[in-house]
């Protein structure tokens, strides 16, 4: 017998058992046959799902909610069953129906995020994956894993205050979560409190000394400050020393020189974090750092750079009209 064979007479059995247990003169009734004939249904349906027929899978949970619409369960089971049919829209329905039925459920909003991010639709991705994620940190209060996730996206949408209350929750269970601390700390970066970044930098660095990313925000915020930059270049330098060909903290080192008026040492730099990666930040600083060695043209070609990776920046569009002013005297 083969096994795909087994697991249908198997399926079969369990269903012709639920009827007969249901059928006994002592609860037969209307309402226990319907509950017996939807169990058959719905073990059929998973039988013919194990078995890769998910046309006959939906058939089966289709007829489960003529018998009961109102199971969650079965929803969720036939959206799925759309989703490997690529019937998304009609997945997309049921996932909503299981949603209403069950408003705690983690399930219906993952697998709806999942679908609006295969449709594009990423406002509607991202607002499922936060229901997602709010039910189960209610199922699982205390774990942290679900509420990092939540707060990373929050700080990817530019959510930042959701983001700052989701990440001091954080803490507030793990004090000494050095990933935490730092990621709060880019939080008060985007909303522009440098005193309560550093602060939270610093904590993450005492907790994890080689935590590479803190190191490099950190001698970063320094440089831009234009303070502490004994320390600033300690703190890049050891960046680098762990992830050699990051990018970034390339940029950060040539800034670095550039606020130390070591012109060639910070072209050098910033020429190289230029090839590595495409950021308007990084082709920002190499245009100051061609304008302070007068080479004008590659100064503009720089911020166009920059402008079209980020065609919202007032300030690089001024640095240009400035830059042709000067040139036109």
């Amino acid at each position: 017998m083969s096994f795909k064979f087994s697991i249908r007479i198997t399926g079969l059995f369990l269903c012709l058992f639920a009827v007969l247990a249901i059928n006994t003169p002592a609860v037969a009734r209307d309402e226990d046959k319907n509950t017996s004939s939807a169990l058959c249904h719905y073990i059929m349906g998973v039988v013919y799902d194990d078995l890769g027929d998910i046309d006959k899978a939906i058939q089966e949970y289709q007829k489960v909610l003529k018998l009961d619409s109102n199971s969650a369960l079965i929803h969720l089971k036939l959206a799925a069953a759309y989703i490997r049919n690529n019937n998304l829209d009609k997945a997309v329905e049921e996932l909503n129906l299981a949603s209403r039925l069950d408003p705690e459920a983690v399930q219906p909003h993952a697998l709806l995020a999942l679908v609006y991010s295969s449709q594009k639709k990423m406002d509607l991705a991202a607002h499922e994956y936060e229901l997602a994620l709010k039910n189960a940190s209610k199922l699982a209060p205390s774990n942290i894993d679900i509420y990092k996730t939540l707060g990373f996206m929050y700080l990817q949408e530019k959510r930042f205050k959701e983001a700052e209350e989701t990440y001091i929750l954080i803490l507030g269970l793990a004090p000494a979560d050095a990933q935490a601390h730092f990621y709060l700390a880019n939080v008060y970066g985007e909303l522009k409190n440098r005193a309560k970044a550093k602060t939270h930098l610093k904590k993450s660095l005492e907790l994890k000394p080689d935590y590479h990313q803190a190191l490099n925000y950190l001698g970063y915020i320094y440089v831009e400050e234009n303070e502490n930059l004994d320390a600033a270049e300690i703190l890049i330098k050891k960046a680098l020393e762990i992830e050699p060909d990051n990018a970034a903290y390339i940029d950060s080192l040539g800034w670095f020189y550039f606020k130390k008026g070591k012109l060639k040492e910070s072209l050098q730099q910033l020429k190289r974090a230029g090839s590595l990666l495409e950021d308007p930040v990084v082709y920002d600083h190499l245009a100051q750092a061609y304008l302070k060695l007068g080479d004008d043209e590659n100064a503009r070609l720089n911020w166009q750079k920059s402008l079209a990776l980020d065609p919202g920046q007032d300030q690089i569009k001024n640095k240009i009209e400035a830059l042709n002013r000067a040139i036109q005297k």
